[in-house]
């Protein structure tokens, strides 16, 4: 024959037909904006390193969750950061900090708003690391109780979701525990389950002003260069009690994601971090790249992999563009 049998093409002929025959979905309704939230009033600060992505104080955030939402996004992450910081975290039990404010407010505003909460001590400590510590190490038990108390706290304000980062040992358990214990069955727990010691965090500390002071976080995240580990970690938060299991970052460990996706039973998110966006983001501003056409390319590659939701910077962005408004 002078010509092929099968003709792949005639799948992409137009837009149409591309859609009929596409195999992976991306809506708004995957997507995650995350917020970070600070003390004070009439406050909304850029952080040079984010473009477009500002720090909110509490009376700020209605607009920019209106704007999410009339894009279809319907849910956020709050991220904390107090007026102050010491070595044990006081300010993370706060019931007036950042945080359990943050979720009154908007489950007030729009109470079919899915409000998530990071949980972990790194934003709050003065020495920036996600556990007490003890000498010099980072001190794993001494901090679930801790953990699970903060867990409590947003769960008690409102939160739909508490999602502990912190990597430390055990602390699903302890969370759950402590949840089930006082009335909340129906607070879920989205674990950071695989969350990689990574370059692409470098951003998001200058957002939330939580570098370690000394030393770095890899005795508790994991190593970029292990894979079967990551089963292992995702098993155990499982077996905890999680109902959603996340991976960080996205891009890098697309591999990650698929092979959980392959292996457990659970809904799957992805943390498309700091730095990937800021990465896109430059290379968008310099003209190397059609930011739009990349963030969305890179979306869609996470939701092929396995993820069910992605926590994204580009969140609302996307979905008005999906949107066409």
């Amino acid at each position: 024959m002078s010509f092929p049998i099968e003709r792949p093409r005639r799948l992409r002929l137009n837009p149409g037909i591309r859609s009929l025959v596409r195999e992976t979905s991306l809506v708004p309704s995957n997507l995650i904006l995350p917020l970070f939230v600070i003390h004070g009033s009439g406050k909304k600060e850029p952080i040079l390193s984010m473009p477009d992505v500002f720090r909110y104080s509490v009376d700020m955030l209605e607009p920019v969750v209106k704007d999410a939402l009339s894009g279809g996004v319907r849910s956020v992450m709050l991220f904390g950061i107090p007026e102050t910081k010491d070595e044990e975290a006081t300010q993370a039990l706060n019931p007036e900090g950042p945080v359990p404010k943050a979720v009154r407010f908007l489950k007030e505003r729009f109470p079919d708003l899915v409000v998530m909460t990071d949980v972990c001590i790194d934003e709050y400590t003065s020495h920036g690391h996600c556990g007490f510590v003890k000498g010099e190490k980072i001190d794993n038990d001494s901090t679930l109780d801790c953990l699970a108390k903060m867990a409590l706290l947003h769960a008690r304000s409102g939160a739909d979701v508490v999602a502990p980062s912190d990597m430390m040992d055990g602390r699903v358990g302890a969370i759950r525990t402590l949840l089930d214990g006082e009335g909340f069955t129906d607070t879920l727990i989205l674990s950071y389950a695989v969350k990689y010691a990574s370059a692409f965090y470098g951003p998001f500390r200058d957002a939330m002003m939580s570098g370690p002071q000394f030393g770095d976080r890899s005795t508790y995240q994991m190593d970029p260069a292990n894979r079967v580990e990551a089963l292992r970690e995702a098993r155990l938060d499982r077996e905890e009690g999680a109902d959603i299991l996340m991976v960080k970052p996205a891009l890098p460990y697309l591999d990650i994601l698929r092979d959980l996706r392959e292996t457990v039973d659970l809904p799957l998110c992805a943390y498309q971090v700091s730095g990937e966006y800021a990465a896109l983001m430059a290379a968008g501003k310099n003209g190397w790249l059609d930011t739009e056409r990349a963030s969305l390319e890179s979306l869609i590659s996470i939701r092929r992999a396995g993820a069910s939701m992605i926590i994204t910077y580009f969140a609302t962005r996307i979905a008005h563009l999906m949107a066409g408004s």
